[in-house]
């Protein structure tokens, strides 16, 4: 029986499901779903304990089927996750069907790994938890000026960001974690949210996961993100407790290499086959 993920990328992953959606197991796979952001990918799947085989998709996209687009209307993408510890090749018949297969990398730290940042924070800046939900309107707002072009419709992708915010004020209520931001004071002293990210754990675990760490692309390349990054991992240690903190990015980002400028180190990768709901009239 498939019950708790090898990679800590997944494991993690789960911290989120399990707090507002669902997590059910079904013999070598996973199925997770979350009622209330069911346009939401990655949170409704099937994670799989091993890797397609030419001749699985039939089934498996029967599973999903069943699982979780007859369960919900609005999910009307294909996600599977592949909890595999070698790289493989998708099968033709995945191919054939419009999946489509990518990689996330998985990062990892503890306590003795954090460097400095190479730049100090310098200027009108500040660095602090978000007051939610007075915030998480500036947060959404920010989210989606830096993820432009995600979506075909930048109102369903800005309800996607709200419900996700919805979901990390209820985490921070709970005393899972916080979410985060680099703010900066203007000539008139109003603060502006430049950069953000969320840093969570399950109750009790001492295993921390980040969430969506953006810089506004008007305020990059002055060491923010490293400052905030640097920041709230000083914060999982110190206030939260945590033993090692993961953050997962894509293998081609660029900002994989400053979180390796931090000391976070590379681990095995995660693997996700996807197929984007229908394109809307």
């Amino acid at each position: 029986m498939f019950t708790e993920p090898r990679s800590l990328g997944w494991r993690t992953d789960l911290i989120f499901a399990r707090f507002d959606g669902e997590v059910s197991e079904r013999g070598d796979h996973l199925v997770i779903r979350t009622p209330h952001n069911p346009t939401f990918w990655w949170g409704n799947f099937l994670l799989f304990d091993h890797a397609p085989r030419e001749g699985d998709a039939v089934a498996w996209l029967a599973r999903f089927e069943a699982e979780i687009a007859s369960r919900q209307a609005e999910s009307r993408h294909i996600t599977f996750g592949v909890d595999s510890e070698v790289a493989f090749a998708l099968p033709a018949d995945f191919a054939a069907a419009g999946m489509t297969q990518f990689a996330s990398t998985v990062l990892t730290m503890r306590r003795e790994q954090l460097h400095a940042p190479r730049k100090a924070l310098g200027g009108p800046f500040r660095i602090a938890a978000l007051r939610l939900p007075e915030q998480a309107a500036a947060a959404v707002e920010l989210q989606v000026v830096v993820d432009a072009g995600e979506s075909e419709n930048e109102d369903q992708y800005r309800l996607f960001r709200e419900r996700q915010m919805h979901r990390y004020e209820a985490m921070v209520r709970a005393g899972m974690g916080d979410w985060f931001g680099v703010f900066a004071r203007g000539g008139d002293g109003n603060e502006t949210l430049v950069a953000d990210c969320g840093l969570f754990r399950a109750p009790g675990e001492s295993l921390g996961r980040f969430q969506h760490v953006v810089t506004h692309p008007s305020w990059r390349r002055r060491g923010l993100c490293s400052a905030l990054i640097h920041a709230v991992c000083l914060h999982g240690f110190e206030s939260m407790g945590l033993e090692t903190l993961v953050i997962v990015a894509d293998p081609d980002d660029v900002a994989i290499g400053l979180y390796e400028s931090l000391g976070f180190q590379r681990g095995a990768s995660t693997w996700h086959l996807e197929k984007a709901a229908p394109r809307t009239a």
